[in-house]
């Protein structure tokens, strides 16, 4: 296919995955279905599947899904009732609203509504190879894990308090040091408590299969999880990975070998590399 096919084909796949966009916009409560879909696109089924899944990274369902799931959390943190907040995001009731949540965020519709209510977290900071780390700690385990300058301490606390507003917070750096000695020193293995959705826990335990020293590209990566097409939405999980360095985000690269965003600082990826190749 010659260059310039290729780019009258890129863009007419552009406008057809824009036109279905938009209709999901504003159709997406009536759950329309892959004919309807392609249709309104000029499609056959299985042609608008592999162009929406191309561009997007997912399937026309999964986004809806998304919507459904996204339009329900912000009825529920502006005090809506879990009832009222299913029929928001034109869900049959409670019990679809219940699944939908469990599959996006692994919590219940009433953990989610309570943003961290009943929790206690200890947090702290502590001196690592890499800078000050910031620790979140839970009963069952580590929930976060970053790293900051020593001005930006507030800054590293406010990036994990917004996952739960709710919940309380007492700051130990005296633990904080013992799991950084434990972590970094000791090179035991920690218990992990995670919060995310059942994609993104697919996609940090795909990290942890990256040996200690190596690299992947986010396509690699996402060939691993047995779809080579969907390195975006898997640099989007990656991004969203809470416990940095023990859920190894920074061995994952551009498909060129550059060193791509990290949430800590691109000059922190590469000392990490540096590191783990120095003592590999």
């Amino acid at each position: 296919m010659s260059n310039l096919k290729t780019l009258k084909c890129a863009n007419l796949d552009y406008d057809r995955v824009t036109r279905a966009l938009a209709y999901l916009d504003e159709h997406w409560r009536e759950r329309p279905d892959l004919s309807t879909l392609a249709a309104h696109c000029g499609l056959g089924p299985d042609q608008f599947h592999r162009v929406f899944a191309r561009w997007t990274g997912t399937s026309a369902k999964r986004l809806i899904e998304a919507l459904a799931h996204d339009e329900a959390r912000t009825s529920l943190l502006r005090g809506t009732s879990i009832l009222d907040a299913a029929l928001d995001a034109g869900l049959s009731g409670p019990s679809r609203l219940h699944d939908l949540f469990l599959a996006f965020e692994a919590v219940t519709p009433g953990e989610a509504k309570r943003r961290g209510e009943g929790l206690t977290f200890i947090w702290g900071a502590a001196p690592t190879p890499f800078g000050l780390g910031v620790f979140l700690m839970a009963p069952r385990g580590l929930s976060a894990l970053g790293f900051v300058d020593d001005s930006s301490i507030a800054a590293g606390f406010a990036d994990f308090h917004s996952r739960f507003p709710a919940a309380e917070f007492v700051r130990d750096d005296a633990v904080a040091n013992d799991w950084a000695v434990k972590i970094f020193i000791s090179h035991a293995k920690m218990p992990l408590a995670l919060y995310g959705t059942k994609w993104q826990r697919q996609v940090w335990q795909a990290l942890l299969s990256i040996p200690h020293g190596q690299t992947v590209s986010y396509g690699q990566l996402a060939a691993r999880l047995g779809d080579p097409k969907a390195a975006r939405a898997v640099g989007t999980a990656v991004g969203r990975n809470p416990i940095s360095w023990l859920i190894p985000c920074h061995r994952v690269l551009g498909k060129d070998g550059r060193l791509t965003g990290y949430h800590w600082g691109v000059e922190r990826k590469r000392s990490m590399l540096a590191w783990e190749s120095a003592n590999r």
